[in-house]
């Protein structure tokens, strides 16, 4: 099983360009947003988070402990933000949740291949499905400052 580091440094090698970079920092959350809000309606029980998202959440978040306990913790976070947001929206929306996050989903993936088109390469989920998952915690990691390393110096 690679670490995190390799895992980040192969996802860097197909985005390297600054339009491409620019489109995954938004495209990219926007992708796990509406793939949970797509999810969110399948529920277990009566319970509001007892549903698929939750689940889905669950599991990657083993996957990111897998990985390193400060990332899992980070998209923890990060997790329950966009879970939030999906509650209130459906709290407040007259539009079911899945409907609006279908839309997102496809203009967000439009996005990405736009971007990939600025890149000249192929997504890096094309070479292994697992970066589906890995492409959420590079954006957290190149969009949230950490003490631990140099601002002025990308490492991926």
């Amino acid at each position: 099983m690679r670490n995190m580091d390799l895992w980040f440094a192969e996802y860097a090698l197909s985005h390297k360009h600054p339009v491409n970079k620019k489109i995954h920092y938004i495209c990219v959350p926007l992708i796990a947003l509406s793939l949970l809000g797509i999810l969110w309606p399948v529920g277990f029980t009566h319970v509001v988070y007892a549903n698929l998202a939750s689940v889905f959440v669950v599991l990657s978040l083993a996957f990111y402990a897998w990985l390193s306990v400060r990332l899992a913790i980070a998209m923890f976070v990060f997790s329950m933000v966009m879970l939030s947001l999906i509650a209130l929206y459906q709290h407040y929306s007259s539009i079911p949740v899945w409907e609006t996050s279908i839309v997102v989903f496809i203009l967000a993936w439009v996005g990405q291949f736009i971007g990939h088109i600025y890149e000249g390469q192929k997504p890096s989920f094309f070479k292994d499905i697992f970066f589906l998952l890995i492409g959420p915690a590079w954006v957290m990691y190149k969009l949230c400052p950490s003490p631990n390393r140099r601002l002025s110096k990308e490492k991926y």
